[in-house]
C-alpha cells in the first residue's frame, strides 16, 4: 500500500489558490483603501479553513513520516497565528454603519456586534477549542526557529 494520497483524487487546492488570486487581481485595488470587515471575516474563515486542512494531514502524516509531520505541525501553527491576527484586525477595523471602533473585550462576552458580525468570534472561539486540545502553550509562543522539535 503507498503512503502517498490517490494522484486521479479531485484535489481543489489549486482552485482554491487560482480563485485567492483571482479576487486579489479583481477586488483589491492599488491605493490606500482600508479592508473591510467584509474581507478579514472571509480571509479569517479561510485561514481557519487551511488551519484544518493542514491538521488532517499532521494526523495522518505523524505516524508515517514524523519528520515530515514536524513541519506540518508547524505550518499549522504559523497558520492559527495568522487567523488569530486576522480576528484581531477584525476588531480593530471601523463600523461600517458607525466608524466606531469596537472593545477587543467585546468579543469575549459573546455578543459583541450581533450577527451576522458575531459569525468571526464563533469560528474563532471553535477554532481555538481545537488548538487549545492539539497544541501546548509553549508550541504556540514559542518563535519559529526551524528547528526539528524531536
Amino acid at each position: 500500500m503507498s503512503r502517498t494520497a490517490n494522484t486521479t483524487a479531485q484535489d481543489f487546492v489549486p482552485f482554491a489558490t487560482a480563485a485567492l488570486d483571482f479576487h486579489r487581481a479583481l477586488n483589491v485595488p492599488a491605493g490606500p483603501l482600508v479592508t473591510t470587515r467584509d474581507e478579514l471575516d472571509a480571509l479569517h474563515a479561510h485561514l481557519v479553513s487551511l488551519h484544518g486542512l493542514l491538521d488532517a494531514h499532521t494526523a495522518r502524516t505523524g505516524r508515517l513520516v514524523p519528520a515530515e509531520a514536524d513541519q506540518l505541525h508547524n505550518a499549522r501553527t504559523r497558520v492559527w497565528h495568522a487567523a488569530e491576527h486576522l480576528h484581531t484586525a477584525y476588531h480593530a477595523a471601523p463600523r461600517p454603519d458607525s466608524g466606531e471602533v469596537p472593545d477587543p473585550e467585546e468579543c469575549r462576552a459573546g455578543l459583541p456586534e450581533g450577527a451576522p458580525g458575531l459569525t468571526i468570534c464563533q469560528r474563532h472561539q471553535r477554532a481555538a477549542h481545537l488548538v487549545r486540545r492539539r497544541n501546548t502553550p509553549s508550541d504556540l509562543r514559542t518563535p519559529f526557529t526551524g528547528l526539528i522539535r524531536r
